[in-house]
């Protein structure tokens, strides 16, 4: 994340189709996009699963990982975010990007999510604001609503000191930690299939 002096908070796609487009964000209280390094693993994880998938981008913020989903060729993103500015923010980097096939949705996660049929997503991004209990709220709805398709994959950030361990029936991909920030990739175990 860069800033400058009087300048809103900008943060980078680092691969595809828009690599090294910096994307504007309004500083707000809690809003912290996952940084290069864990992107850079974390879409390395993902790139064989990305091609053609439907994401979900829960808590956008900034929209990074909805951006950078689009920008390594998945199908479309949804974007969810309830603060009005970043939903500005949000829709302004739609129109710069010319992302057609990105949603902005001016909701709150969990309302959205009730809202969700089975099987919508390939891929979920699960990274609310650190320490408000977000994080469990929208696991519990994403799995009782069978929101993921069977083979897709959650997203999971948290702060390094919080410990997650994947609920029964999901099981690690991938996980890493990096600096402040811990995260990783669970799926379905085979019997839930």
């Amino acid at each position: 994340m860069m800033t400058a002096r009087g300048q809103e908070p900008r943060v980078r796609i680092i691969g595809g189709l828009w690599r090294g487009r910096r994307l504007a964000f309004p500083a707000r209280a809690g809003l912290r996009p996952s940084p290069d390094r864990v992107r850079e693993t974390l879409f390395n994880w993902l790139a064989p699963h990305l091609p053609g998938a439907r994401c979900l981008d829960l808590f956008a913020g900034s929209g990074v990982l909805g951006f950078e989903a689009l920008s390594r060729g998945a199908d479309r993103a949804t974007l969810v975010e309830k603060d009005p500015p970043a939903q500005a923010a949000l829709r302004h980097t739609v129109q710069q990007l010319q992302a057609k096939t990105a949603t902005v949705i001016e909701r709150e996660a969990l309302n959205f999510l009730a809202s969700l049929p089975p099987r919508s997503f390939d891929i979920v991004f699960l990274d609310p604001p650190f320490g408000t209990g977000l994080l469990q709220a929208a696991l519990t709805l994403v799995i009782s609503r069978g929101i993921l398709t069977p083979t897709g994959f959650l997203y999971i950030e948290t702060a390094a000191e919080e410990a997650f361990e994947p609920p029964a029936g999901f099981r690690w991909h991938r996980h890493s930690r990096a600096g402040q920030v811990a995260f990783g990739l669970i799926t379905q175990t085979q019997e839930l299939q």
